[in-house]
């Protein structure tokens, strides 16, 4: 939680906000393979990339 309240104050910081939809996406799609991997659903997200 630190850790996301220091990029938090980064951003506030030095106006980076356009930074953030960036990160998100990321995480989004990080959380997307990590919760599909093993699954049936795993080789249709991965045709994606």
């Amino acid at each position: 939680m630190a850790f996301l309240l220091e990029m938090w104050e980064f951003l506030k910081a030095r106006k980076k906000f356009w930074l953030l939809p960036i990160m998100l996406v990321l995480l989004v799609f990080g959380g997307l393979i990590v919760v599909v991997q093993g699954s049936a659903v795993a080789p249709f997200i991965y045709t994606i990339f």
